[in-house]
């Protein structure tokens, strides 16, 4: 049922219980002016009657039938004369009021209930007085007749009106309800013009509104996932980046001490023997030779100290934990001013390759960072297995970091090593923490999810 149906039945029922009323009241207000009217004609008729009824018996029966037909008909009553075996005589005319027509039995008993009938008895009969409300009763029933013609047609009339208004009033709401249609479709440039009334005004306002917003949000939404799309494909750039990186890595650090390595090592030992062979002869050269050698030496100490930064050989052949042992180790070597404590706890969990170099480079990037920018002498590394993952923390007691190095870092493009780190780490589905110690240091942790572990 729509809306205009329902407020048009709504006003209708109203109206037509409002003419209702109107039409009982009126029919009360005649129905006691009937009544005060047929009791008080019969009242009068009675002493009437009475007062003239023993003057005219002592004439005769005769007499009295004279008298009455003389008197004729009276108002609303019906007079009838029996004589002393109760047969009828003599009966008052009927009225000649709209003669022929009357109201229907049930109006007339409605409208004014019968009274009991007056009788007065005289020596030679009864005079019986009897009330008559049919004209009156007549005059109601007309005037409720007009009355009800006139309601109906006042409620017709009032429906028509009211339909009509109630069409005008909610055709703005027949614009919104096609409007949210196009929106549903599709069509999110639909607009409202300004609507007709305080309340479709109100509703087309909020409406316009509503569609500017979830444009924007919608426009906003999207460009959220573009960026993020965007941002999904420079991450796997950068993974891919990082793999290849770390092959090319690993490829030179295998060169390095395979090749390399096996010719520095081969060009000490023939500047070597060659300075002992001429040393009686030539001592110029023998000591050229010398100096290539120990040249030679230096050049393979620190071809060996790059090629743990370059890629980790001993993580590929024996694994994390002697990885960071040698990683520890070679700490102790080249800081020998700094202590380095290490604890390893993983159980029977053996992490993947990716996650194993993130947690070797995490161990790395905290060493280093302790020990050039942080000046620490204490350091610990600790790397345990927990209930969902394996954690790594490395801690120092060095200076710290600022408490505005996040800021810094971001403004400046510094840390490319932590930066680097959470990335990976997020790829694993891991977590990376900086954070300073108390009472001075700073705490690096690291956590792998076992999703990325494989289990022996």
């Amino acid at each position: 049922m729509s809306l205009r149906l329902k407020i048009h039945l709504i006003v209708g029922v109203l109206v037509a219980l409002c003419l209702v009323a109107v039409m009982a009241l009126q029919v009360k207000s005649a129905r006691d002016a009937i009544r005060e009217e047929i009791e008080a004609a019969n009242r009068v008729a009675a002493q009437l009657l009475q007062r003239t009824l023993w003057l005219q018996a002592a004439r005769g029966t005769p007499a009295m039938i004279g008298y009455l037909q003389g008197v004729g008909r009276v108002r609303a009553n019906d007079i009838t004369l029996l004589d002393g075996k109760g047969e009828l005589v003599y009966q008052s005319p009927p009225s000649p009021y709209k003669s022929g027509r009357d109201a229907p039995d049930w109006f007339v008993d409605f409208m004014a209930p019968p009274l009991e009938p007056q009788k007065m008895d005289f020596p030679d009969g009864t005079l019986v007085v009897r009330a008559d409300p049919s004209r009156a009763a007549l005059d109601a029933w007309d005037q409720f007749a007009v009355l009800g013609l006139a309601a109906l047609g006042v409620l017709a009339v009032l429906n028509l009106v009211v339909f009509w208004v109630v069409g005008r009033t909610v055709e703005p709401f027949g614009q919104i309800v096609a409007a949210l249609n196009r929106i549903e479709a599709g069509q999110l440039d639909v607009t409202l013009p300004r609507l007709p009334g305080t309340e479709a005004a109100a509703i087309g306002a909020a409406f316009n509104r509503m569609v500017v917003g979830v444009s924007e949000r919608i426009e906003a939404e999207r460009r959220a996932a573009q960026a993020e799309h965007e941002l999904s494909d420079r991450r796997d750039l950068a993974r891919w980046i990082d793999r290849h990186l770390e092959q090319e890595r690993r490829l030179i650090a295998r060169e390095l001490h395979d090749e390399l390595g096996q010719s520095v090592t081969g060009m000490r030992s023939l500047a070597l023997s060659v300075a002992q062979r001429v040393a009686a002869a030539d001592p110029e050269a023998a000591r050229a030779a010398q100096v290539i050698a120990d040249e030679s030496s230096r050049l393979y100490d620190a071809m060996h100290g790059l090629i743990p930064r370059l890629a980790p050989l001993v993580l590929d052949a024996f694994g994390l934990a002697d990885a960071l042992r040698d990683l520890v180790e070679r700490t102790r070597v080249s800081q020998p001013q700094a202590s380095v404590e290490l604890r390893i706890d993983l159980g029977d969990v053996q992490l993947g390759s990716e996650a194993t170099l993130a947690l070797y480079r995490a161990a790395q990037e905290g060493l280093t960072n302790a020990l050039r920018h942080g000046q620490a002498k204490h350091l610990s590394v600790s790397l345990r297995a927990e209930a969902e993952g394996a954690e790594l923390r490395v801690t120092d007691d060095g200076q710290g970091l600022a408490p505005d190095w996040r800021e810094k870092a971001k403004q400046d493009g510094g840390h490319y090593g932590l930066r680097w780190l959470a990335e990976r780490l997020e790829a694993l589905g891991g977590v990376l923490r900086v954070d300073n110690r108390s009472p001075r240091g700073v705490e690096l942790q690291v956590w792998v999810p076992f999703t990325a572990a494989e289990p022996v």
